[in-house]
């Protein structure tokens, strides 16, 4: 079961990470990644469930460290659509005060469930035959009211607050980032002060970190001296756009099963096309 569900959760972070890359807008990237998500947790459950003989230590195992691996990225995608939808029109002073609020209710999370918090972090383990274990549920164990909702042969009455856990962290990441770039926004416009036009980059970051690549590789700047770092810089200044670890994005587009150059082949056939239409101005 564990070598599937691997497998499984490999080909689920393949996945997302690509939807991370070719989809920009945060509510899009959301909806489509919670619709993979929920197909790899319905085949997991397939998985569980043509195992028929576990162990007690297998059954363990598998809802404390393998199902809130998929799970929590439900929760995290399904935050950050929330996040965004709710998220208010105004200043940096409103944007500021709804993404801090969203933090503090992170800390009351954890605050509620500080117990188990401590529990699951030191690596314990001398409850775990109550917590991941399914048909064990006790009321004093402070359980969430999810769980009288789920499908008890799919859920023990703790896997869910480790995938919180694992969610949490993530979103606290989300929302701090977030923060960040409010704060280096202010730094950036004084930077653009400089450039008369004003370009805004509004097709995919990916395609911008292809071009990137590209016009590096060609070394068509300063006879080929200047370095990648110095080139990305630029270019997030001119066009109004923050590149993100465009190195991780290039080892994506590395790895692309097919046309690995998109970008730059959608260039060329689109200045062929406006070349061979005669009715186009020059």
């Amino acid at each position: 079961m564990n070598n599937k569900a691997t497998q499984l959760l490999s080909k689920l972070n393949e996945q997302l990470n690509f939807t991370d890359l070719e989809i920009d807008d945060p509510i899009q990237r959301s909806e489509s990644a919670i619709n993979i998500i929920i197909n790899s947790i319905e085949k997991l459950k397939i998985i569980f469930e043509k195992e028929k003989t576990k162990s007690q230590e297998q059954e363990i195992d598998f809802f404390k460290n393998i199902k809130p691996r998929f799970t929590s990225k439900l929760v995290y995608y399904n935050a950050v659509f929330k996040i965004e939808t709710k998220k208010p029109h105004g200043g940096e002073r409103i944007l500021k005060k709804y993404l801090n609020h969203e933090l503090e209710k992170l800390k009351r999370y954890f605050d509620n469930n500080l117990d188990f918090y401590k529990y699951y972090r030191t690596g314990s383990n001398y409850l775990d035959h109550k917590y991941f274990t399914r048909g064990k549920f006790d009321i004093k164990l402070a359980l969430d009211s999810f769980y009288f909702e789920v499908d008890h042969n799919f859920s023990t009455s703790h896997d869910f607050k480790v995938t919180k856990i694992l969610a949490h962290d993530l979103v606290q990441v989300y929302l701090e980032d977030k923060l960040l770039a409010i704060s280096n926004k202010g730094t950036k416009e004084k930077s653009q002060h400089n450039h008369n036009a004003k370009l805004t980059w509004t097709a995919p970051k990916v395609a911008l970190i292809e071009l990137l690549y590209a016009l590096q590789s060609e070394k068509v700047f300063n006879n080929g001296t200047t370095d990648l770092k110095e080139i990305a810089e630029y270019l997030e200044t001119i066009f109004n756009v923050d590149l993100g670890q465009y190195r991780r994005t290039f080892l994506e587009i590395r790895v692309r099963k097919t046309e690995r150059t998109k970008f730059l082949n959608t260039l060329k056939d689109t200045l062929e096309k406006r070349m061979n239409n005669s009715d186009e101005p020059i």
